[in-house]
């Protein structure tokens, strides 16, 4: 979780409960769980708006999709894989004629 490992976790929680004390801990632990909850809802919130906002073709949306390389590069395959297909199809359909060789 957030690339804190064991010891680390251990040691976070120590300092927290030496220095807001043991008697502030849990009403600080709830806040900051409030916090990470309203911001979470305010992520899911702004990535709904956003592909209700784009339209079609974006229902699956996500926002690591949102990076420019991602981005540039889906607008890339989607529109090399078109050009792709109709080769495979060409070369599925021509035939040699027999005479020819």
């Amino acid at each position: 979780m957030f690339g804190i490992s064991g010891g680390e976790f251990i040691v976070l929680v120590l300092a927290a409960i030496f220095l807001l004390g043991p008697e502030k801990l849990p009403k600080a632990s709830r806040d900051l769980a409030r916090l990470i909850n309203k911001a979470k809802n305010l992520a899911n919130n702004a990535t709904a708006e956003l592909r209700e906002n784009l339209g079609p073709g974006y229902e699956d949306l996500k926002v690591e999709d949102l990076h420019p390389k991602k981005l540039i590069s889906r607008h890339l395959n989607e529109a090399l894989d078109e050009p792709a297909a109709e080769i495979s199809e060409i070369s599925k359909n021509a035939k040699i004629d027999p005479d020819l060789l």
